[in-house]
């Protein structure tokens, strides 16, 4: 790796949420209707909506799984290991997975300049409350006002923790982006789903949320879709839920289920094309995190699709309207080459979903990827394009 290809900037960072990260500033009489903790068999589960979440074996973090003790799993399992036998070793929670100073000693250990941070159960809430739109405002108001006093929005200018928002409710999107600007925030993280409204399910793009894309067309501000619970169904083929991960009625086995991250980022961001909000809003930028990059050739083939059979409707290209707005960060065992050569190589970005299992053990543990293109691409995809999109950009 040539000594040009740096800083790196990992676009994808996470913490393990503190005990008290959802309840801390929600009123205790909101409980019932967002969040609380119960114990059940001594352990402690939240109870979300009024129902008991397993969405994750242990929602305390403490023992946790080590970071990236699935990545040679899903490099291919060269060793034909059993994950969930691998999944059974634990560890006492680390510091800097929920420190903030913590982390940034560990930013230096890792070599790396800055990240962007990201929720592990936040991403997962807002489905189990869809039936009650007030409870996802006001849990997730909590929720960013916690992120606000344990990280901040852009700590010391290397750490840069993404408020959650919804556009469940567009006058509260509006008010929690005005409030996120205000706190310094450089991006802000939403699920890709059409969210459940009080009208019904309304993409983003909805012509109806246009006040919102407004606001981050003038602000400059990056929009990123992470994988999260999208509340895709495997329509009888698999169980559903999201802790139903590697197989359902407690065996080990492939299942569709494994493709809902992937089916939902391809909807959601090929909607954005269809509903034209980039000719509305052209400084819009939106980063793909963690949802993978296998479904970019069709989704290319698609839209060139539409266009031949919709002549006019579409005010140009719909794919180059794709490349200038959306930047795309793949799983770390896609084929970065085939990324690049669809996408352009200033807009894929390196994330190495640290410390989460399925990510990478170290975050620069992805070098091997980028090591065959040249020294321009290669600074481009581990910072370059991610220190860009950090910045405020002026429409």
């Amino acid at each position: 790796m040539s000594e040009g290809a740096g800083p790196y900037w990992d676009a994808d960072n996470h913490y393990y949420e503190a005990i008290d990260a959802f309840t801390r500033h929600l009123d205790p009489a909101d409980g019932p209707r967002c969040v609380q903790w119960a114990t059940i068999d001594d352990r402690q589960y939240h109870v979300v909506g009024g129902f008991v979440s397993r969405a994750v074996a242990n929602a305390t973090f403490d023992p946790i799984a080590k970071a990236g003790c699935l990545s040679d799993y899903f490099r291919g399992n060269p060793n034909k290991i059993n994950p969930l036998e691998v999944l059974r070793t634990h560890e006492p929670i680390r510091p800097e997975y929920r420190d903030r100073d913590a982390r940034l000693a560990k930013l230096d250990e890792h070599g790396l300049e800055a990240v962007w941070l990201f929720p592990t159960l936040g991403m997962l809430y807002e489905e189990l409350l869809t039936h009650d739109v007030e409870a996802v405002t006001t849990l997730f108001g909590a929720f960013n006002r916690w992120l606000d006093d344990d990280w901040g929005l852009d700590y010391r200018g290397r750490i840069f923790a993404s408020p959650y928002i919804t556009l469940a409710d567009l006058d509260w999107a509006i008010r929690e982006l005005e409030w996120a600007l205000a706190r310094g925030a450089r991006t802000v993280v939403m699920r890709p789903a059409a969210p459940h409204t009080r009208d019904g399910r309304v993409p983003v793009s909805d012509p109806r949320n246009d006040p919102f894309w407004a606001r981050v067309d003038e602000a400059g501000i990056t929009v990123v879709a992470h994988a999260g619970d999208s509340g895709y169904s495997s329509n009888g083929y698999a169980a559903d839920g999201f802790s139903a991960a590697f197989a359902g009625g407690g065996r080990w086995a492939p299942s569709v289920r494994a493709f809902h991250i992937e089916r939902a980022a391809y909807d959601f961001l090929i909607t954005l094309v269809f509903d034209k909000l980039f000719e509305r809003f052209p400084n819009v930028r939106i980063a793909s995190v963690e949802n993978g990059s296998e479904f970019l050739a069709d989704l290319f083939a698609k839209l060139r699709s539409t266009d031949r059979k919709m002549p006019g409707y579409f005010g140009g290209d719909p794919a180059e309207s794709f490349r200038g707005n959306v930047w795309i960060n793949p799983f770390w065992e896609d084929d970065v080459a085939e990324v690049v050569e669809l996408m352009g190589g200033d807009r894929v970005i390196f994330g190495s979903d640290w410390p989460h299992i399925e990510g990478m053990p170290k975050p620069l543990d992805y070098l091997v990827e980028v090591k065959d293109f040249d020294d321009e691409t290669q600074r481009r995809i581990m910072g370059a394009n991610a220190r860009e999109l950090t910045t405020r950009r002026a429409p």
